[in-house]
C-alpha cells in the first residue's frame, strides 16, 4: 500500500517530465535496471503480493537536463544465484529494458547484482536492443572509489598505510588495488576463492591472504565484495586492528560488508564510510528526502554506476561525443575511466562529503581513546541496510 502511495506521489509531483512530454521531450534518459536487496526492500518498492514477472519504478533523479529513473526487478543478490531464478531475472530484465526503452531512455544501466546477469560483455543485450547503450557503471564507480580512498587516508593522518582490499580480483577491488599499488602503498589482497586469489597474484605482484589470523594488523580496509565468506564482523575486526587503533573501513560493497547490525557490535572500534557514490549541485530527487532515503543516500548524492550512466548520456547526446557508443562500458579500464572522469568535470560531479549508513562521518581520528564522529555513531547503530 506504502509503495503505491509512494510511486503515484512520484507521478504527481514529477513536473519536469510533464514539462519534457509537453515539449515533444522523452519523459526519460537513462533507466538504472537494479534488482533487490533484500524482503525489506522488496517491501518498500513493490506492492504486497506483486507477481514475480513484474517490474517497478523506483526514485526519479534530474542532474541537469538528464533524466534518470529507477526500475526494479523483484529478485535478490541470493536468488540470481539459483538457475532457475536466473533464468527468470533475466526475462524480467529484458522487459524493463523494453520498457525504458519506450519511455524515451537511451543508456540502460545493469546496476547491482545484475551487471554480470547478461555474462561479462552483455552480448545479448545489446543484440537486442542495438539502439541503446548499456553499462555496469564500474568505471565512475572505480574513479569515485578510489577518490574516496585516497581522501579517507588523509583525513584519518596516516602517512604509510598498510591495507588490506577484500575482493581484490573483482572489477572494483581490483581498480582499487592497482591504483593503490601505483601510489606504492602496502596492499594486501584478501578474498574467498583461492585461484581467483592466487589469479590476481600472479598478475599484479600484489601480496595475497587466504588466512586473515595469519595476516597481521592493518590500517585500512577496503571492502569490495559482499560475498557471505569475506563479510567483516566484530572477531574479524579484533584480528585486523593495531593495538589502541580503530580500524578504518572503506566500504563500496552493495550490500554493505560491514553492515549497520555488526558495526554495532564492534563497539567502537571503526570508523566506517560508503564508497564510491557521487555528488552534485545539479541533481535533484523528485520528492525530494523520500527519494533519496529510499535508496539510503543523501541530497544530492547518487551511486557512481547511476552517476556514471547519466554522465555517458550528457557526453554522447548533449556533448555530441560519439566515441562513448563504441566502447565496451562492460570493461573498467583507464581510457574509459577518463572519458568518464571528463564528464564528471562537465557535470560538477564529484565526491559527497563522507558519510556512513546516510549519517556524515565528521572524525576520522583512530585513536581508540577518542570517540569517532559518525552522526549516530558506532557506538549504538541500530539495524539498517545499505545501497
Amino acid at each position: 500500500m506504502l509503495s503505491t502511495l509512494w510511486r503515484a506521489a512520484l507521478a504527481a509531483a514529477d513536473h519536469r517530465k510533464a514539462l519534457r512530454l509537453l515539449t515533444d521531450r522523452p519523459g526519460l534518459d537513462v533507466a538504472f535496471i537494479t534488482n533487490i536487496r533484500d524482503e525489506a526492500e522488496r517491501r518498500r518498492f513493490f506492492p504486497a503480493g506483486s507477481p514475480a514477472h513484474r517490474h517497478a519504478s523506483g526514485p526519479r533523479v534530474y542532474l541537469g537536463d538528464v533524466a534518470g529513473q529507477v526500475r526494479g526487478i523483484p529478485f535478490t543478490a541470493a536468488q540470481m544465484y539459483d538457475r532457475e531464478d536466473r533464468k527468470r531475472a533475466k526475462k524480467v530484465f529484458i522487459d524493463a529494458v523494453a520498457w525504458s526503452q519506450d519511455q524515451g531512455a537511451r543508456v540502460v544501466l545493469l546496476a547491482a547484482s545484475t551487471k554480470r546477469l547478461f555474462g561479462r560483455d552483455g552480448a545479448e543485450l545489446r543484440e537486442r536492443f542495438p539502439e541503446l547503450l548499456f553499462t555496469i557503471g564500474d568505471n565512475g564507480t572505480a574513479h569515485l572509489l578510489c577518490q574516496d580512498v585516497a581522501r579517507a587516508i588523509r583525513r584519518a593522518g596516516l602517512v604509510r598505510p598498510r591495507i588490506l582490499v577484500i575482493g581484490p580480483y573483482g572489477i572494483l577491488g581490483a581498480a582499487v588495488s592497482h591504483e593503490l599499488q601505483r601510489q606504492r602503498h602496502d596492499v594486501v589482497g584478501y578474498g574467498a576463492n583461492a585461484s581467483l586469489l592466487t589469479q590476481f597474484w600472479a598478475e599484479t605482484g600484489i601480496n595475497v591472504t587466504s588466512d586473515l589470523e595469519q595476516a597481521g594488523h592493518f590500517d585500512v580496509v577496503v571492502a569490495c565484495t559482499h560475498s557471505a565468506e569475506s563479510k567483516l564482523d566484530p572477531a574479524t575486526v579484533e584480528r585486523l586492528r593495531r593495538p589502541h587503533r580503530r580500524l578504518l573501513v572503506v566500504d563500496v560493497a552493495e550490500p554493505a560488508n560491514l553492515d549497520a547490525e555488526t558495526l554495532a557490535r564492534c563497539e567502537g572500534k571503526v570508523v566506517r564510510q560508503d564508497a564510491g557514490n557521487g555528488h552534485s549541485p545539479h541533481l535533484k530527487y523528485v520528492l525530494g528526502p523520500l527519494s533519496w532515503n529510499k535508496l539510503h543516500l543523501s541530497q544530492g548524492t547518487v551511486f557512481g554506476c547511476f552517476a556514471e550512466a547519466m554522465s555517458l548520456f550528457h557526453a554522447v547526446y548533449r556533448e555530441h561525443n560519439p566515441s562513448a557508443l563504441t566502447r565496451d562500458w562492460f570493461e573498467v579500464s583507464d581510457s574509459n575511466m577518463a572519458l568518464v572522469r571528463e564528464a564528471f568535470q562537465s557535470l560538477e560531479l564529484g565526491l559527497p562529503a563522507p558519510h556512513c549508513f546516510g549519517h556524515l562521518v565528521s572524525d576520522f581520528g583512530l585513536e581508540l581513546g577518542r570517540a569517532a564522529g559518525q552522526g549516530l555513531g558506532t557506538q549504538g547503530l541500530g539495524a539498517a541496510s545499505s545501497t
